[in-house]
């Protein structure tokens, strides 16, 4: 125990062993445990790739095969690297529908949510420049479309393209640019996940109820730690069965193709973490409106806290909220399907109906639910 009056060791102390925690927490918050396990594999598998990796676009193809087959265990990096991506975003996307299903986004805790989303958001630029990396058929003309989108801008638009490409295409000063933006930007997101994380332990943890108590609170180890291990263990048995066995399901086989700016690919697609909101971004037919459109499909989720039309939090009390919520779920899994299917009809007019959907609910639906939902229990004592 001496070692605690080190500040150092106090800290851990604060914020690892003694922190409060509410007794009633079930695996549902194994989520933040398990993203900062995420966002470690992803550190320390990008640091080994980048001492092999050329960032050239004479080289970075056959920079990313040397990895694969010379290197000794290159191929299990690169592969953590490329499924760990994966990984990362499926568990962070659990992270945030949990904290929507128990209005963990509510006062107190608004800027925890807040800081969260900007996480959010600097996780998708990540992921997407460093899909751009590898230099195969998709990573160019992925990159091709999406740097395009800038161009929309009144004015400055094509100023701002010519920046990011460093000349009139997707060339080798735009591969370096996005090799050193990828190498830097995880280092950001590690800075803004210790302020997410101080001002969650600031506030303390939500619970299941939604209510705030200083009783009933128990040290977070061992107790939770335990159960923080026991989630780990099914998160790594379900990342090793990706790894091992289906390491390139999730990624598109036309990456395996070297760049080739004279031939475009039938059908281009970004990574599926990024389908819903490229659905978003086809729903609109105007190329301004819908890179706006995307943009506010992500950002529209910090306005939650304010446009929140209760005191009531957990679902588990709210079931018209409840109803709402799993179609929402639903809304967001069409959305991806969508996104991953050529732009034709019928897909165009359904991306629009749930995009339509997506924005509606949280502009609409989530003040409105609240709001009903209060004037049933004042007026009828009923929800």
């Amino acid at each position: 125990m001496r070692l605690i009056k080190y500040p150092f060791f106090s800290v851990i102390n604060d914020h690892a062993i003694a922190y409060p925690t509410p007794i009633n927490l079930h695996y549902a918050w194994n989520f933040g445990f398990l993203s900062l396990i995420c966002l470690t594999i992803q550190l320390v598998t990008g640091i080994f790739l980048a001492m092999h990796y050329t960032p050239h676009i004479s080289f970075a193809f056959n920079s990313v095969e040397h990895i694969m087959r010379d290197v000794n265990f290159g191929w299990l990096i690169r592969y953590m690297h490329a499924n760990g991506a994966s990984m990362f975003f499926v568990v962070v996307y659990l992270h945030i529908f949990r904290g929507l299903y128990f209005g963990s986004y509510a006062k107190p805790k608004q800027w925890v949510w807040v800081f969260g989303i900007i996480i959010l958001l600097l996780m998708i630029i990540t992921a997407f420049i460093g899909y751009v990396l590898p230099w195969g058929q998709m990573s160019l003309w992925g990159a091709t479309v999406i740097t395009n989108l800038v161009s929309a801008v009144p004015k400055i638009g094509n100023y701002i393209v010519f920046w990011l490409w460093g000349g009139f295409s997707v060339d080798n000063a735009t591969l370096n640019r996005f090799f050193s933006l990828h190498y830097l930007l995880p280092f950001i997101i590690v800075t803004i996940s210790l302020i997410h994380m101080a001002l969650l332990h600031q506030e303390g943890s939500g619970n299941p109820l939604g209510i705030e108590s200083t009783f009933d609170k128990i040290n977070l180890f061992p107790y939770f730690l335990i159960k923080d291990l026991f989630g780990l263990i099914i998160f790594f048995f379900l990342f090793t069965l990706f790894l091992y066995f289906f390491p390139n399901l999730l990624g598109h086989s036309d990456n395996y193709i070297e760049a080739n700016p004279m031939v475009t690919p039938t059908h281009i697609v970004p990574e599926w973490y990024f389908l819903p909101f490229y659905a978003i971004l086809r729903s609109i037919p105007h190329k301004l409106g819908g890179v706006i459109a995307m943009l506010l499909s992500i950002l529209i989720l910090t306005i939650l806290p304010w446009v929140h039309g209760t005191e009531i939090r957990s679902s588990r009390f709210r079931p018209i909220y409840k109803f709402f919520y799993w179609t929402l779920v639903t809304c967001c899994l069409l959305l991806g399907w969508i996104g991953g299917m050529p732009v034709e009809d019928p897909y165009i007019f359904t991306g629009q109906i749930l995009s339509f959907y997506y924005f509606f609910y949280f502009l609409v639906f989530i003040p409105l639910i609240g709001k009903l939902e209060v004037f049933l229990i004042s007026k009828y004592n009923i929800i």
